[in-house]
């Protein structure tokens, strides 16, 4: 139903995007820094679900559309490589709140309730709609059918990738606090060029796309 093909190609965009420091990446950052490692990467579970979440929602309602609109395809790839120069240009713009994020010091707070609210940021996580309604599409075949399976069924390469990507974020975020500490250009040239690449990739996305 999936080949290789579609799941190495959609894993690669998911990459690129899921690794750039937006909503997720911060809150995980900042779980780190503020309660440890062990409440950083309840967070990371708690949000990789809401995640899925979205992408079960959107599989159900949008993957069906696709499969049938070309004029539904088309608006969704422009929308989504809209939004996504947008968020690389807002990411470039308040690159400082990465550095923001690692002087963020809080008291305890229990696993379950990271989880929470890491599932709550999951749902909420602009970044999961573009990549679920508007790039996921383009990876499917339409001509196989079942489209809202496929959507599923690679929904779960982003899946991976983050619970991968936000955990090494939180791993490094609570044994290097010190090191960025010192610096806090570091921090900020990690979100500038988090913010070029995402813009990069919407303009990519708008002159290129899958053809059927």
């Amino acid at each position: 139903m999936v080949s290789s093909a579609q799941l190495v190609t959609f894993g690669l965009a998911s990459f690129v995007l899921i690794v750039i420091p937006g909503p997720s990446v911060l809150f995980v950052i900042g779980r780190a820094l503020a309660y440890g490692r062990r409440t950083a990467l309840a967070s990371v579970v708690g949000n990789a679900v809401g995640v899925y979440v979205v992408a079960a929602c959107v599989a159900l309602g949008v993957g069906a559309l696709v499969q049938r609109s070309e004029a539904v395809f088309a608006a969704l790839k422009y929308a989504g490589a809209a939004y996504l120069v947008w968020l690389g240009i807002q990411a470039f713009r308040h690159r400082r709140s990465l550095a923001e994020a690692f002087a963020a010091v809080e008291p305890p707070r229990s696993g379950w309730r990271a989880a929470r609210e890491g599932f709550v940021v999951g749902v909420a996580n602009p970044k999961a709609f573009v990549i679920f309604a508007a790039v996921l599409p383009q990876f499917v075949d339409r001509q196989a059918g079942a489209v809202p399976a496929q959507m599923l069924v690679l929904s779960l390469v982003s899946f991976a990738t983050a619970m991968v990507s936000d955990s090494a974020w939180a791993v490094a975020a609570s044994a290097v606090r010190s090191w960025f500490g010192r610096s806090p250009r570091r921090l900020e040239l990690v979100g500038g060029v988090g913010g070029l690449s995402m813009m990069g990739l919407g303009l990519s996305m708008a002159v290129s796309g899958r053809k059927d």
